[in-house]
């Protein structure tokens, strides 16, 4: 008999994917499909639900019909892109306006206020997180106050409002389930870390109706099911993960703190914080890393918007690579420390610094510079946000000794040395770098009782490992450090 597989929807911002692996931790097929990019206005990305689901919906079909049928489908697990925004109807089953991208900055004003009338500190004590345009709650306020059909259909009750995961499972059941996992609920500022539902007085302060969020659930057990009409028979789904939470349980870091980072769209750092909720004095972020038969798992966080997505840019904006992998060669082309200096703030700058209202910069331009400078200081780009990252974890007491890296771009070894160079420790990388998918599929593996806790999933699933030692000259180290500051104070 052949083993049972997990079916798992990744919805990226990029593009959705739908992924077959069996509990060994093999992937046996990839659907994928692109996810159109909105840009109505400076600081604005935006994306239309109906796509991310109509494309969810093929993907995962395909990789049934793959499967030959639904019977070897054991179960479901959904990761996504965090903190984007979906309102829709109840009643119609549609969407009422385009969903927010994280990215997306149009709440800044708001937030600005929100911080001048000095309720930050409160927000962050008790949710984790910062007033910032890139948490849900204020793209929902949003979108009730400016959008016509949002308010009309919250005055009508009919209003749902959640994240990605939430918008997918409510479609896939067939409007049976509004729900949301802990993991994902955690970046809404609108739920207490230590608290187990959304908050009254923080949905008040967001003018957020509370009628019309998700209920908050685990990250693994028996959360929903799909309704029989997509896949000819109803298939449980028994994990929901946020992507970057998902990638810290795929990459092992199941121990306090272990430490990952995820170069994907934008970069992030977690560190996991074991039972005891995070407070930053540094300004990075505390999260919910995982949720168990209602017992906690916590993170420490450091977010970067802009990483894969500046290698998009050179790539569709300024024509300068023709694929992402030319990087790569073209920054190993380079010889000696090429002086140009990339601050990537083209969706403003995140932790530590948090300034929604800088600007990309690129310094030391001369006529001796080529697109191959461009592209290595792209790269180089990575290792310094990683690295101011590195000096808040440590402050903050979470220093490290090894970095654990994935997502798209860790697959470039030039990028990989560099990191471990500039930080000055090792630096491993898995066979495997998707490992935002394996962390769905290690909850949903263990939300079906296909392993018994993550631990034994991360051990049947988990894979090989390829370690970069740090090699840079420290005179090489200081002079780009002391570029990169004044480049920054530059953005």
């Amino acid at each position: 008999m052949s083993d049972p597989l997990i079916l798992v929807l990744d919805a990226g911002t990029t593009s959705t994917r739908a992924m077959l692996f069996d509990p060994q931790g093999r992937l046996h097929h990839v659907s994928q499909a692109e996810i159109t990019q909105h840009y109505p206005r400076d600081g604005w990305v935006e994306h239309d639900a109906g796509e991310i689901w109509q494309a969810t919906l093929a993907c995962a079909q395909e990789c049934v019909e793959w499967a030959d049928g639904n019977d070897r489908i054991a179960c479901i697990g959904i990761t996504n892109q965090r903190e984007t925004v979906v309102a829709w109807d109840t009643a119609s089953g549609e969407p009422l306006a385009r969903a927010i991208v994280w990215q997306d900055r149009r709440t800044a004003d708001f937030c600005a206020e929100m911080k001048d009338q000095g309720h930050e500190d409160e927000v962050q004590r008790r949710t984790g997180l910062l007033l910032d345009p890139y948490f849900s709650g204020t793209k929902m306020r949003w979108l009730l106050h400016k959008v016509d059909a949002v308010k009309a259909a919250a005055d009508a009750d009919t209003l749902a409002l959640g994240t990605v995961e939430s918008w997918l499972v409510w479609k896939l059941s067939g409007g049976a389930a509004h729900v949301t996992d802990a993991s994902n609920a955690s970046r809404t500022l609108l739920m207490p870390l230590d608290g187990g539902d959304w908050a009254q007085d923080l949905c008040d302060l967001m003018d957020v109706p509370r009628a019309a969020l998700p209920r908050i659930v685990d990250n693994a057990g028996a959360l929903a099911e799909t309704a029989p009409r997509h896949f000819g028979t109803a298939i449980p789904i028994t994990g929901l993960v946020g992507d970057q939470q998902g990638a810290t349980i795929g990459q092992g870091c199941l121990s306090p703190g272990e430490t990952k980072a995820t170069y994907g769209t934008g970069a992030f750092i977690l560190a996991n914080h074991g039972t005891t909720v995070p407070q930053s004095r540094h300004r990075l972020l505390g999260t919910v890393l995982y949720q168990h038969e209602g017992e906690r798992t916590y993170a420490l966080e450091g977010a970067v918007f802009v990483a894969g997505s500046l290698v998009q840019w050179l790539r569709d904006g300024l024509g300068i690579i023709d694929k992402a992998a030319d990087t790569e060669r073209l920054a190993a082309s380079v010889e000696g420390d090429s002086r140009v200096v990339i601050v990537p703030a083209l969706a403003g700058l995140g932790a530590p610094y948090w300034r929604p209202e800088a600007r990309g910069v690129i310094s030391g331009l001369s006529f001796s510079t080529g697109r191959a400078h461009i592209a290595r200081a792209a790269l180089e780009a990575m290792a310094h946000q990683t690295r101011d990252l590195a000096g808040a974890f440590a402050a903050d007491g979470a220093e490290w000794t090894m970095l654990r890296i994935d997502g798209g771009m860790s697959a470039n070894d030039w990028m990989a040395r560099d990191i471990a160079g500039l930080l000055g420790i090792p630096v491993e990388r898995p066979g495997f770098v998707e490992t935002t998918a394996l962390g769905a599929a290690m909850l949903a593996a263990v939300g079906a009782g296909l392993h018994a806790d993550l631990q034994g999933a991360y051990a049947a699933m988990g894979g090989t490992r390829t370690v970069f030692e740090p090699a840079m000259d420290e005179d090489i180290r200081k002079a780009r450090l002391d570029r990169w500051g004044l480049a920054l104070a530059a953005s």
